[in-house]
């Protein structure tokens, strides 16, 4: 992967450069982006085909890299070492955030992670019912102290497992709107991880976990805005996502929300 040139998407060619504070400019039309978009296809879990199809969906940013490793290990190291100065991902599921994560920590003394996802991503392999690991990847990034806790945000959680329960009370992780001022306090930048099943599955949106009651999209776009006025982006990740062509408009509302 190359952080200095990625694939224009109007002129699907290798002509959008790299600019400072995360920009491309596509030499052959003359294009400005304000993010490098990295997809991630694998879906770590069983019967995730449409997820990973949903990775190629089309979004008006330039491509910078596709990450497809055979292990989820390596697939987070290839992220992390490889990520564009402002990355937007695009998963999968949501391990697609772990490797994102872990390369931006490296590059802010505080990185604060607000999480949008009807469930809670705070499995273990020993409490995950299913046993999938896209259930486990917040989990991942605090049991490695690559987040502390209290710089992590879960919003919109409205299906948690008990051992998840029991964990966001043990570790006093902060939850939904009002924990996120928290969380962005003292933070040098911020990563948003969004699970499209954050949002209420009848507001215009196919996500490949639906379920009730969640955010209208316009909600889920004012919290964004409001996220990026307090702290830097430092980059964003979309992932829970069907394989849907009516997916693509309400993916680009999210980024433009972000600023992107």
């Amino acid at each position: 992967m190359s952080r200095l040139r990625a694939r224009c998407p109007d002129c699907r060619t290798l002509t959008a450069v790299a600019l400072e504070a995360g920009e491309y400019e596509c030499h052959s039309c003359g294009r400005r982006f304000a993010a490098g978009l990295v997809r991630v296809p694998r879906a770590w879990g069983a019967d995730g085909e449409s997820m990973a199809e949903a990775a190629f969906l089309p979004l008006p940013y330039p491509e910078a890299a596709v990450v497809d490793e055979d292990s989820l290990t390596e697939q987070n190291l290839a992220l992390a070492a490889g990520l564009p100065d402002l990355p937007l991902v695009l998963g999968g599921c949501c391990c697609s955030h772990v490797g994102a994560v872990e390369g931006l920590a490296t590059r802010h003394a505080r990185l604060a992670v607000v999480w949008f996802d009807a469930h809670g991503d705070l499995n273990t392999p020993e409490t995950s019912p299913s046993g999938n690991t896209w259930g486990m990847p917040l989990r991942m990034l605090i049991d490695s102290g690559t987040v502390a806790p209290a710089d992590v945000a879960l919003v919109g959680a409205r299906n948690l497992d008990q051992p998840e329960v029991e964990f966001i009370a043990a570790c006093g992780l902060r939850t939904d709107e009002a924990g996120v001022d928290g969380a962005l306090e003292g933070a040098d930048a911020v990563y948003v991880a969004f699970d499209v099943d954050v949002l209420d599955p009848d507001d215009d949106v196919v996500p490949f976990m639906p379920e009730p009651g969640g955010l209208t999209l316009v909600e889920a776009a004012a919290m964004l805005r409001r996220i990026v006025a307090e702290r830097p982006l430092a980059g964003a990740g979309l992932t829970g996502v069907a394989n849907a062509p009516a997916n693509t408009e309400p993916l680009v509302r999210v980024t433009q929300a972000l600023g992107l």
